[in-house]
């Protein structure tokens, strides 16, 4: 009787094995086919939830990212609409220098008209400047604010009215030498405003770049140490079913005889 136990044991552990080791093949062929070591709790609850985390956060500074790269943007538009100005400023002074060396009413009418024409030209070059809904150059430009991490850490980009009402060229006539005069002296004061805005935007986009530079690396690790705690490898894994499946052959082995071995015993009590 005790020996008829004995066997009806073996027989039992033989199989038990042979469950389990079909449930690691069945958990191995997954794994070979999404690629995934953990995709559930169940798989492991620490790489899991740490997977989580990394993902969540990679997320995060994934919008960051991309609002980062959106203010780039706009502050670029704005730039070059400052170096549009720039030269609109350019071809205001030399009209109002040629009105300054004749004494031609007529003539001097006929360049102020130009020059307010051009004055025309960069109130439309400031209002066309926005990217995105967001003009920094324009007659109500508007303040940048710019998230830069998850914590809530934000620059803030100044918008600077660049219409020639906002730069301080207003309109002429060219009657007199005095308002000649004062056209250029606006001018002047112009294209210093111009060049303040334009270094304060440049220098604004460089510590966008470098922040940008930084998330995308970030995000890049967070992203590489997801993979590293979630992905299969593919080798090992291979290696393991190669070993399971000559257990399972081997388990199916040892439960046929196990089972013999009992229906032989049980036969001699028959």
């Amino acid at each position: 009787m005790v020996d008829s136990v004995g066997l009806g044991s073996s027989a039992n552990s033989a199989l038990q094995g042979l469950k389990r080791t079909r449930q690691q093949t069945s958990q191995t062929n997954e794994r070979l086919s999404t690629g995934l070591r953990i995709k559930d709790p169940l798989d492991g609850t620490q790489d899991f939830f740490a997977s989580q985390a990394l993902t969540n956060r990679a997320a995060d500074l994934t919008q960051v990212k991309n609002q980062v790269g959106q203010a780039i943007s706009t502050i670029q538009v704005a730039g070059v609409g400052l170096n549009v100005i720039n030269d609109l400023s350019d071809q205001a002074r030399v009209l109002a220098t040629q009105a300054r060396n004749i004494s031609d009413p007529i003539e001097r009418t006929r360049l102020a008209e130009q020059f307010n024409q051009i004055r025309g030209q960069i109130d439309s070059i400031a209002a066309n400047s926005s990217f995105g809904g967001t003009n920094l150059i324009g007659s109500s430009p508007a303040n940048l604010d710019v998230a830069l991490n998850e914590d809530g850490d934000s620059l803030t980009v100044q918008g600077t009215d660049s219409t020639s009402a906002g730069l301080g060229i207003s309109s002429r006539t060219f009657g007199s030498d005095a308002d000649i005069d004062a056209a250029l002296v606006g001018i002047s004061s112009a294209q210093t405003q111009i060049r303040l805005n334009s270094t304060s935007l440049s220098s604004s986009t460089s510590a966008l770049q470098n922040r940008g530079d930084f998330t995308n690396n970030l995000t890049n690790t967070l992203e590489r140490g997801n993979t590293n705690l979630t992905q299969a490898d593919f080798n090992e894994e291979a290696a393991s079913l190669l070993s399971l499946q000559t257990r399972q052959a081997l388990g199916g082995y040892s439960l046929t005889i196990a089972t013999e071995n009992e229906r032989a015993v049980l036969g001699l009590f028959g």
